[in-house]
């Protein structure tokens, strides 16, 4: 257990203090296929009261995707993606009291949610895909949370998977912040994401929630998304039988999540945000009462 640094991230419309306690992202899935909820939001009302109601439930922060990144998902145009998601940012920037992120890889994507009220680019190719991105992001003067992924979503879960896993998600994020400030954007601007099931086989995924407390290191805040993973699936499930499915795996999620918060995550990504609003208040309750060094 660490006690994370604290910092401010500037936005357009507002400051977010990052350390005081702990910011619940809500995840909104404007897609068919994504994991765990794909094709439940696909309707632009149907996105627009969900967002809403992660809203009432507590949500820091809306983080809207129009493309899925599941493992063997495969990739989207640009237009299909902004279908989806333009209506949505548009109707609810004029709606929301809490700023959205944008979850994506391409440019062109992030430019256009970004002019329509979106304030937070989250790229989980950390550049790679596009690295357009960052001078994207430094124009609207947003910041950018970069992921590390091994591979790309459609082959990721193939292996090989890295030897030494930290080693790995360390020197990849490094790449990525360097890219990034080489960009133009301000260190200020940018925040980190171990990438929790994008590459890493289930064990390796325990193991960077374990050693979490590394990553503060790259002086950056931290963003960990655990919420349903298969990891957790595999793990809660009973010897001989299939893995839990997604909506099953809350209490995997409440355990990890608060694993992350207590190895310094700043921001968490839920789907079940009225409870993990609830299990991050207990977590930050027990960062709070340990002694100062």
């Amino acid at each position: 257990m660490i006690r994370r640094k604290r910092f401010r991230l500037r936005l357009r419309s507002r400051t977010l203090l990052l350390g005081e306690r702990t910011l619940v992202m809500g995840v909104l899935n404007v897609t068919p296929d994504s994991f765990s909820d794909g094709g439940v939001y696909l309707d632009s009302g149907a996105a627009v009261a969900r967002a809403l109601e992660l809203e009432n439930d507590g949500a820091d922060i809306l983080d809207i995707g129009g493309e899925s990144t599941r493992p063997g998902s495969i990739p989207i145009s640009v237009q299909q993606e902004l279908r989806r998601i333009l209506p949505v940012i548009e109707i609810l920037s004029g709606k929301l009291r809490i700023p959205i992120s944008v979850d994506t890889q391409k440019a062109e994507v992030a430019e256009a949610a970004l002019a329509a009220g979106a304030e937070i680019v989250n790229d989980i190719s950390a550049l790679r895909i596009d690295p357009r991105l960052a001078r994207v992001a430094v124009r609207a003067r947003a910041p950018m949370i970069l992921m590390h992924m091994r591979g790309e979503p459609r082959t990721m879960q193939h292996g090989p998977f890295a030897r030494d896993v930290m080693r790995d998600v360390l020197g990849g994020l490094r790449i990525a912040v360097a890219s990034a400030k080489g960009a133009g954007l301000a260190k200020s601007r940018i925040l980190l994401d171990p990438g929790i099931g994008f590459g890493k086989t289930h064990q390796q995924n325990f193991e960077i929630l374990a050693r979490l407390p590394e990553l503060s290191r790259l002086g950056c805040p931290l963003v960990v998304g655990t919420s349903r993973k298969a990891f957790l699936g595999k793990m809660l499930a009973r010897q001989g039988e299939p893995d839990l499915p997604p909506d099953k795996r809350i209490l995997g999620t409440a355990a990890s999540i608060t694993a992350s918060i207590l190895g310094g995550a700043h921001i968490v990504r839920a789907h079940d945000v009225s409870e993990m609003v609830r299990v991050a208040r207990v977590a930050d309750a027990i960062l709070d009462a340990a002694p100062r060094a």
